[in-house]
């Protein structure tokens, strides 16, 4: 039975709220029990560095990830950034360090529990320029070209409008700004069981979608440049107890793209 988009946005919620609450990673079932010790070794194994890691406060880091978009960002002093899905805060604090005291960064989270996590990081982190807004990715709290470059890790797989998630993407952008998203895709369909299934809802799996329809979606919403940086297979089966039978199924991609300059400009 296919879920409708309430329920889905229902789900992801209280699935990241029990996790923020508990300490406990999103990213496999038998991460529950983990902790930080745990969120550390995911975060290694997707391209964070040691450095990375100990340079956030502690329970910013909470094991989410599926890649590290900040490494492809190029940041730079004085960039305007939008992390889309911030979670507890650890790429926003990442990148708060690359842009500098004359650059900003923004994080819009839909579970209020995270919002609350990641302001009180901020605080223990003395960052000031750095802010979370409580808002859904299909209709950002942001202003139009407001954005020099967006980031996001393996959060948009979670949107049950995707479309809508690209398309506000390149609202807030600034003409010639970027777009540098690490997510998980599927390069073969999933058994019907996993697809149904809640724990595969909040691990990332369940809301995936081919990468050629996700690839798509992001040139529809008006990108140009679209390119796949790299890609991994990711083994979901080994990551979840009770989802066999999604082995080979879903591939972990990095994705840049650029909002085209207006003419004349």
């Amino acid at each position: 039975m296919k879920r409708k988009a309430e329920e889905i946005k229902k789900i992801v919620r209280d699935g990241y709220a029990k996790a923020v609450t508990q300490k406990a990673s999103c990213c496999s079932s038998s991460s529950c029990c983990g902790g930080a010790d745990q969120a550390k070794n995911i975060s290694k194994k997707v391209g964070y560095s040691d450095s990375e890691m100990n340079a956030v406060p502690e329970g910013a880091n909470l094991g989410f990830g599926c890649g590290n978009p900040v490494a492809l960002a190029s940041l730079k002093e004085g960039d305007v950034v939008l992390d889309l899905g911030s979670g507890a805060g650890f790429d926003a604090f990442l990148a708060v360090k690359k842009v500098g005291k004359t650059g900003r960064v923004m994080g819009v989270d839909m579970t209020p529990e995270m919002i609350e996590k990641a302001q009180e990081n901020a605080r223990k982190g003395n960052y000031t320029n750095v802010e979370f807004r409580f808002g859904e990715i299909e209709k950002l709290p942001v202003d139009n070209s407001s954005v020099d470059v967006i980031i996001s890790n393996c959060v948009i797989n979670l949107s049950p409008d995707k479309e809508a998630v690209f398309k506000e993407a390149f609202r807030v952008l600034r003409p010639g700004g970027r777009l540098m998203v690490s997510d998980l895709v599927l390069v073969k369909e999933l058994p019907k069981i996993i697809k149904e299934s809640v724990e595969a809802y909040v691990g990332c799996l369940a809301g995936a979608i081919r990468k050629g329809k996700y690839l798509k979606l992001i040139t529809m919403a008006g990108f140009q440049d679209v390119e796949v940086i790299s890609e991994s297979n990711y083994p979901a089966d080994a990551m979840f107890d009770n989802l066999k039978g999604a082995q080979d199924a879903v591939a972990s991609i990095k994705v840049s793209a650029k909002k085209p300059v207006a003419k004349g400009v």
